[in-house]
């Protein structure tokens, strides 16, 4: 009884939580079902016909079977189109109207048609029928005309076109609304609000700092700011004040969105989120419109993080190119957001964050104090960052045991973190595509290779004495390249055509952060190498060179006008760091500076090439061999080159790096036992003595 009781409990419950969510899912009364119920009785009405529908027969039919027969009581031409049949009440018995029979009782009365046919014209028909009625003795069949207007068919004509019309407009309108408005609502009227996407604590973002390798420093800066929100009090008590901007400034692809969304993640505050594209219109006042709104919401949800990407679309220098004329609703944009960074409006608690690989082309207005207080430099990282971005990028990849992750950082110099990021995904699909079930170390780098210098081309045809001129020019570029005391160390050369080039070398540059002038002209003289040597083998130069001729080129120029690397020009530089150089339709020199710069830039040049002319001469017989190797194997490696040349007399930067570290360690393992030397004379100073 027990069990009983407490099971309809359990229903009357139930059923009283039914009740109450019936209540709270009660639909709103809406005044258009009124109209729908309406014209769903409308059609209803016109559709439904109680009165059975009269049969269809023809003309023929209707003479021989019931004119002729004397079975007609009357007729009634409806509209001009249809003649309607009334047979006799005494006839509707025989046998012939057998079909007739169940429906006779409704048609008793004579009210309704028992058939019909269609008339195609009235002079036809009434000509017919005075004719077919002459046989008739005596009898003649009462005719009547009636016209029956549609009320459905003629409403509808009217209404129709109407409510297309209508329907065109709602769809025009609702489009160029969404088009417009954005996250403004459906509405044409919300063409000038904010299009930011807003992240807070329920949204699921699942990138934080754990997932952004590397950028150690831009990191902790970041961090702070987080912080400042946070608890902004333990800040203010000592009488600062918050920043007001954050600027992330970087190359492509070295993560400055990446750190936005590791903040969106990781800050407890709102976070909205909006590309400065976002704010360009083609309705003038669209973009100032929407940078208000933007900064109304932020306000309202304060304390927040504004951010913005590529900032440079509309924070681009006013002014630029005048003689053009300027975009004024770009600066109108510009205008404004300069004045909800730091106007008289109070902004207490919105902290702007944005991102732009060209700030050099930006706003000094927007660049300056009190406005983007901060600017934090993203650069490409360097061979341990590398190693902790890779560390990242291969968790979910599945690997062979024991991959040496620091190799990878090392063959991948100057990558960024999306670089990276690409070359782990690119491994794991060449490894399936050869139906591996790991991906292993000659996949990354298939990997590198396929990113730097394209897919491999095995089957572009090459002649016999086109195959060898590339050969000689790629072992060219090795030669001097392993002879030369600050050219790059090679890592592989290949004459298998990827991409566009029809030969390719791979080098291990040095990562340093300045570059002496020795270093750039042994850079020029490897470069050089594969010119050099056509000519020196063959006596004759090809096309193949263009692309080393265009990077001397600029080397050298760069020396010369950039670098004050000239004792004839002097130390002076025309590289303008400001980006306002495009401005000026002059050259910031004479003419007679130009000719010598070009002098030198030449000098140079024959200088390097001279110099490499003499390595290759000293060393054509190497040079012959090895090039020999690479027309057989197609890939040689730098185990390759120093079996030929020999080993290297300078030390690279790596080997260099690792000597440190041992004498690191050394250093470290002395100081170890100088310290257990000390503990143990302490504790026994008899023995010292």
């Amino acid at each position: 009884m027990a069990y009983n009781k407490q099971d309809n409990t359990k229903k009357g419950s139930s059923k009283n939580n039914l009740n109450t969510g019936d209540k709270k899912l009660k639909p709103k009364f809406n005044v258009y079902w009124i109209y729908g119920l309406i014209a769903v009785i409308f059609i209803g009405l016109q559709l439904v016909n109680i009165s059975p529908k009269p049969q269809q027969i023809s003309m023929q039919e209707f003479e021989r079977d019931m004119l002729k027969s004397g079975d007609v009581a009357k007729i009634i031409v409806v509209n001009k189109e249809k003649a309607e049949v009334y047979i006799k009440k005494d006839r509707l018995s025989d046998a012939k109207y057998k079909d007739l029979k169940d429906k006779s009782i409704l048609r008793a009365s004579g009210e309704a048609p028992h058939f019909f046919f269609t008339i195609g014209s009235m002079e036809y028909f009434e000509k017919w029928l005075s004719e077919a009625q002459k046989e008739l003795k005596g009898e003649y069949i009462e005719v009547n005309y009636e016209n029956r207007p549609n009320y459905f068919r003629d409403i509808f004509s009217w209404i129709f076109p109407i409510l297309i019309i209508i329907v065109i407009w709602l769809f025009i309108f609702r489009r160029m609304s969404k088009g417009a408005g954005g996250a403004g609502g459906g509405n044409i009227f919300s063409v000038g609000k904010s299009k930011a996407q807003l992240f807070d604590k329920e949204s699921n973002i699942k990138v934080d700092f754990k997932d952004v390798a590397g950028l150690e420093e831009a990191k902790i800066e970041v961090l702070e700011i987080v912080d400042f929100l946070k608890t902004p009090k333990k800040y203010t008590d000592l009488g600062g004040k918050i920043p007001k901007g954050v600027l992330l400034v970087g190359p492509p692809g070295t993560g400055k969105t990446l750190m936005a969304k590791a903040v969106a993640g990781e800050a407890n505050v709102p976070f909205f989120s909006m590309s400065g594209s976002d704010f360009v219109e083609m309705f003038v006042g669209v973009g100032a419109s929407r940078v208000r709104d933007l900064f109304k919401q932020a306000k309202e949800k304060a304390p927040c993080i504004i951010f913005i990407d590529e900032i440079d679309a509309i924070g681009r220098a006013r002014g630029r190119n005048p003689n053009f004329g300027a975009n004024d609703e770009r600066e109108n944009t510009l205008n404004q957001l300069l004045t909800e960074m730091d106007g008289f409006g109070n902004n207490v608690g919105v902290i702007i964050m944005a991102a732009t690989n060209r700030a050099d082309i930006l706003d000094k207005a927007l660049m300056r104090a009190g406005r983007f207080d901060r600017q934090i430099h993203l650069e490409l990282p360097d061979i341990n960052e590398r190693k902790d971005i890779f560390n990242v990028h291969l968790k979910p990849i599945k690997l062979e045991k024991n991959l040496d992750i620091e190799f990878l950082a090392k063959q991948t110099p100057g990558f960024s973190g999306a670089d990276i990021a690409n070359v782990c995904n690119e491994s794991a699909l060449i490894a399936a595509r050869k139906n591996k079930k790991k991906v292993e170390r000659q996949d990354f780098l298939d990997a590198v290779d396929r990113i730097v210098g394209g897919l491999e081309r095995k089957t572009k045809i090459i002649t016999k004495d086109e195959k060898r001129t590339i050969a000689f020019h790629e072992a060219g570029h090795a030669t001097v390249s392993w002879l030369l005391e600050h050219a790059h160390p090679l890592v592989k050369v290949t004459i298998i055509p990827r991409g566009r080039a029809l030969g390719a070398a791979w080098y291990l540059p040095e990562e340093r952060q300045i570059t002496t002038r020795d270093q750039l002209l042994d850079e020029m003289c490897a470069a050089l190498g594969g010119r050099v040597s056509e000519e020196l083998m063959f006596g004759k130069i090809s096309t193949g060179a263009m692309n080393d001729l265009e990077k001397i080129t600029k080397q050298s120029y760069a020396m010369i006008a950039y670098f004050g690397m000239s004792d004839k020009v002097g130390h002076i530089s025309f590289y303008d760091s400001s980006g306002q150089s495009d401005m000026s339709f002059t050259k910031p020199y004479s003419e007679k500076t130009a000719e010598l710069i070009d002098t030198e830039v030449k000098d140079i040049v024959e200088k390097a090439y001279t110099r490499s002319f003499e390595i290759l001469k000293k060393h054509k017989k190497e040079l012959t061999q090895l090039a020999e190797i690479l027309l057989e194997k197609e890939v040689i490696f730098s185990e390759d080159l120093e079996r030929i040349f020999g080993k290297r007399p300078w030390k690279t930067q790596h080997e260099k790096e690792a000597e440190a570290k041992k004498e690191l360690a050394k250093k470290r393992a002395k100081i170890q036992v100088d310290k257990k030397e000390d503990k143990v004379n302490k504790e026994n100073p008899e023995e010292k003595e």
